[in-house]
């Protein structure tokens, strides 16, 4: 059986939405991408335990979240892709003290939920642009927060169908990533915080944004930082030192206001913007000796 006359039969148990050949330029930031071989977009937990038990097997299975820290090549993905529906993005308070957030789960929208409760150790999440699934993988922080400080456990689907809880003991974490299994589907996070005045709690929102808003390009076609961060360096500097500034390849450019973020102008493509980001870290090395690693996740096919 093939995956598509598979996806076939599974049609006509589940009521979400599978797509074929579905462009994915509006699942992502840069608003660039391929199209995707079958699309699914799962209702509810049960619709997508019943599906990934009926292709098991059956090809490739990825997860799209926010789109936010993500490049997909013109090419597309072939496979699987699932996106995650409005149901994965829920908000509840388990106790006084606990915040339990769907993976998709905006991220700043986290961060709300949690000044509504009058809990601290959230506010760096209204700057992340993203998803909560995303954020626990890629361990995302920002101004010297992780995620990792605040977890208390994932919640998550393999990819034949079956839930597991992964204690935040359990996974070791690093900047900017995790050692979480890529076959791994989140569902749900748990998180700590400690309680605190809403006054404190939205002061140090509004400094944090403050802060970003002076720093970073906003409202443009950018998926954030394109590079991480290495030890003791700073990506940006040395993109700087490096005589990057304002290198541009078609439509896709370093941003004039931080040089570690990439901008699609308009009418990049992801091709595009990939040579611009080969052609910055090859410069980068050959100025100052050093790697630059990817933050931003290229996936898919070149044409």
């Amino acid at each position: 059986m093939t995956l598509m006359s598979q996806i076939e039969s599974i049609k006509e148990e589940i009521s979400g939405k599978i797509t074929f050949n579905e462009n994915l330029s509006k699942l992502s930031w840069f608003n660039l991408g391929g199209p995707a071989q079958v699309l699914f977009r799962p209702k509810n937990l049960k619709e997508l335990s019943i599906f990934l038990k009926k292709i098991n097997g059956y090809g490739n299975i990825k997860i799209i979240g926010a789109g936010s820290n993500t490049l997909i090549r013109d090419g597309g993905l072939d496979g699987v892709i699932i996106k995650l529906s409005k149901a994965f993005s829920h908000l509840s308070m388990l106790n006084p003290h606990t915040i339990i957030a769907g993976a998709s789960a905006i991220d700043k929208n986290v961060s709300k939920f949690a000044s509504q409760n009058s809990l601290t150790g959230f506010e760096f999440l209204s700057c992340i642009p993203g998803s909560i699934g995303g954020a626990v993988k890629m361990n995302t922080g920002c101004y010297g927060e992780n995620i990792s400080n605040i977890l208390i456990s994932v919640q998550a689907m393999d990819h034949t169908g079956y839930i597991k809880i992964i204690n935040a003991a359990d996974i070791r974490f690093y900047y900017r990533g995790s050692d979480l299994s890529n076959d791994l589907i989140f569902i749900s996070a748990t998180f700590k915080g400690k309680k605190d005045k809403k006054e404190n709690i939205e002061k140090k929102i509004n400094m944090f944004l403050k802060k970003k808003a002076n720093t970073q390009p906003l409202k443009v076609k950018t998926c954030g930082s394109t590079f991480k961060n290495p030890k003791n360096k700073k990506a940006w500097k040395l993109i700087q030192e490096s005589g990057c500034i304002g290198m541009k390849i078609g439509d896709a450019q370093i941003s004039d206001k931080h040089c570690n973020f990439f901008i699609n102008n308009g009418k990049a493509k992801s091709e595009d913007l990939e040579k611009l980001i080969l052609q910055v870290k090859d410069k980068v090395f050959k100025k100052t000796g050093v790697k630059l690693e990817l933050e931003v996740q290229i996936i898919g096919k070149t044409l």
